[in-house]
C-alpha cells in the first residue's frame, strides 16, 4: 500500500472531493503544503470554498482530470470501477488510496486517535467529544461528518497528539483505522447492499474493536444486545455506558458511565445525574433534544474525564452544545410554522427524532421524508412506515439514489401504500416545487415541519424560508 509522507508534500488528487469528509481531508492536506486537486459531479458550497483557498476543482469526472504529475489519488467507497478517472488512474499506474486508508495512515501520526463508530449518532458524538476537547484546551485535530459551529467547518487542524474522527462501517471502511480509543454506539441492520445480515455487521464491529491496542479503551453501549460477543476477548480496557433511570429503561443493569434521574424540558434539552465507575459525579444539562442524546453524551463525557478535562468544563461544553449541522437543526419559522431539518435516514433514527419532537408542538407534526437509497428502502419498507407513522402527516419525496441505480422494483409509492395501510394521512409529490406548494397551502400557525433524510431534502425547508 502507498504510504503518504507527511513531511514531503506531493501532488494529490481526490475523486469525489465535494463530499463532507473528503473535502475536509483535502483542505487538511492543502494546509500542510500538498498540491491538491479534485473532482465532483456538481458545484456546491463546499467545492466553491475549496476553490477559494487554492484547491483546483473539476466539475465532472473525466479522464483528462488525471495527469502524470499526480503522485497519489484518494477515492471514496462510492466510486465504481467504471468511473472515468478511476480507470485512468489504473491505466497510468498511479498509486491510490481509499478514504479509509488515508484516515488510517493519518491516525498513525497521533498518539491519541479516537474513532466513533455505530450505525447511528456518529456525527453527534464526534461533535460532542470535539467540543469537550476544544473547551478543555486539548487542541485536537478533528474530522466530523457535518459542519460544526465550534470549528467553523468539518475539519480542524490541531497541534496536539489528539485526533478525533468518525468511523463508518460501510464497506468495512473502519477496519482500515488505527484508533487508541473507540466508541461503539449501536449496531443495527443497515447497508445491506454490502453486508449479508446483522451477524455479518456485528462481526465487522468486533473486528473493529480488535484493532484497539492493549493500552487503549473501548466505550460501548451496554444496551446493545449481547454486547459481550463484541468485547469477549479484547486486549483493551472496556467501559460500558447506558441509561439506568427506570422511567426510561426496564433493565437493572449497571454501567461504567450511567445516566439516572432524567428530567426533560418542554421544548428542548434534558438533565440527568452522571455516574462514573460507580460514583456520582454531577448533574449534567444538555441543550439537545431526545433521550437518545443523553445516551450519546455518555461516552463523550467519559472520554473527556479520562483525558483529565475538569467536570465543570465538560458541563459547560454540554450545555453549550447545540448539535451538529442537519441533526434536528432549527432552520427558521414562516407563518408561525417552525421548520427543522434532520439527517435521519434509518427507521431507528426516524423513531428517535419523531418521538422526541412531539413536545415541540401541540398542533400538527409534519414529516417531509426523502428515502435514502433503493436497497435500504426496499429492505426496511415496513419499518420505515412504522417509524414515520409517529408523525401526524407525512409528505414523501422520491428516493434519493446516492450511489445506487434505480432497480425498478421499489419507489416512494410503495412506502405511501404502507403508510395508508396504517391509517396515516400521507402525500407523495415527484418534485420539490410541488412539495413546497402543498406545504404552503396546508401548514398552519403552530405546526412543526421536519424535513428528513440524508439526501437533499433540506432544500425544501430552506426554499420555504428563502435561505
Amino acid at each position: 500500500m502507498y504510504k503518504i509522507d507527511y513531511q514531503k508534500p506531493c501532488r494529490i488528487h481526490f475523486v469525489g472531493i465535494g463530499g463532507i469528509s473528503m473535502s475536509g481531508f483535502a483542505e487538511y492536506l492543502h494546509n500542510l503544503g500538498f498540491k491538491v486537486s479534485g473532482s465532483d459531479s456538481q458545484k456546491s458550497k463546499i467545492t466553491e470554498h475549496l476553490r477559494s483557498i487554492g484547491v483546483e476543482v473539476f466539475y465532472g469526472q473525466r479522464r483528462a482530470n488525471i495527469t502524470p504529475d499526480i503522485e497519489v489519488v484518494i477515492y471514496t467507497a462510492a466510486i465504481k470501477d467504471d468511473n472515468e478517472e478511476f480507470m485512468a488512474v489504473n491505466d497510468m499506474a498511479i498509486p491510490s488510496l481509499n478514504r479509509a486508508q488515508l484516515i488510517g495512515q493519518l491516525m498513525n501520526n497521533y498518539n491519541d486517535a479516537i474513532a466513533v463508530s455505530g450505525t447511528h449518532g456518529k456525527t453527534t458524538v464526534t461533535s460532542m467529544i470535539s467540543k469537550i476537547f476544544i473547551d478543555g484546551n486539548l487542541d485536537p485535530t478533528i474530522s466530523v461528518g457535518a459542519i460544526l459551529d465550534a470549528i467553523g467547518g468539518n475539519m480542524r487542524m490541531g497541534k496536539s497528539n489528539h485526533f478525533i474522527t468518525e468511523a463508518c462501517e460501510y464497506m468495512n471502511s473502519f477496519l482500515e483505522f488505527n484508533p487508541n480509543k473507540a466508541v461503539i454506539l449501536n449496531i443495527d441492520e443497515d447497508h445491506m447492499d454490502f453486508f449479508k445480515d446483522l451477524d455479518d455487521i456485528r462481526n465487522s464491529f468486533y473486528l473493529f474493536a480488535k484493532r484497539i491496542p492493549k493500552d487503549g479503551q473501548l466505550y460501548i453501549n451496554g444496551e446493545i444486545p449481547n454486547y459481550k460477543e463484541i468485547t469477549k476477548d479484547l486486549d483493551c480496557e472496556v467501559l460500558t455506558y447506558g441509561i439506568i433511570d427506570p422511567a426510561y429503561r426496564t433493565s437493572d443493569l449497571s454501567y461504567d458511565i450511567a445516566a439516572d434521574n432524567i428530567t426533560s424540558g418542554n421544548m428542548t434539552g434534558h438533565s440527568f445525574d452522571l455516574y462514573y465507575k460507580g460514583k456520582y459525579i454531577d448533574r449534567i444539562n444538555l441543550n439537545v433534544n431526545g433521550i437518545h442524546n443523553i445516551s450519546n453524551s455518555l461516552p463523550a463525557i467519559g472520554i473527556g474525564l479520562e483525558e483529565g478535562v475538569p467536570i465543570d468544563t465538560i458541563k459547560e461544553s454540554m450545555i453549550n452544545f447545540k448539535g451538529a449541522d442537519r441533526r434536528f437543526q432549527y432552520k427558521g419559522s414562516i407563518g408561525g410554522v417552525k421548520i427543522v431539518d434532520d439527517y435521519a435516514h434509518h427507521p431507528t433514527e426516524i423513531t428517535a427524532t419523531l418521538s422526541s419532537s412531539r413536545s415541540y408542538t401541540d398542533k400538527t407534526l409534519w414529516c417531509v421524508f426523502q428515502p435514502h437509497t433503493y436497497s435500504r428502502t426496499k429492505r426496511h419498507l415496513k419499518e420505515f412506515a412504522k417509524a414515520l407513522s409517529l408523525a401526524d402527516k407525512i409528505v414523501l419525496a422520491d428516493i434519493y439514489a446516492s450511489r445506487e441505480k434505480d432497480p425498478g422494483d421499489v419507489s416512494s409509492l410503495d412506502l405511501l401504500r404502507e403508510l395508508e395501510a396504517l391509517g396515516k394521512e400521507v402525500h407523495y409529490f415527484p418534485s420539490f416545487d410541488e412539495i413546497e406548494n402543498f406545504l404552503l397551502e396546508n401548514c398552519i400557525n403552530g405546526d412543526l415541519l421536519i424535513t428528513m433524510g440524508a439526501g437533499d431534502i433540506v432544500k425544501v425547508g430552506e426554499s420555504l424560508l428563502g435561505i
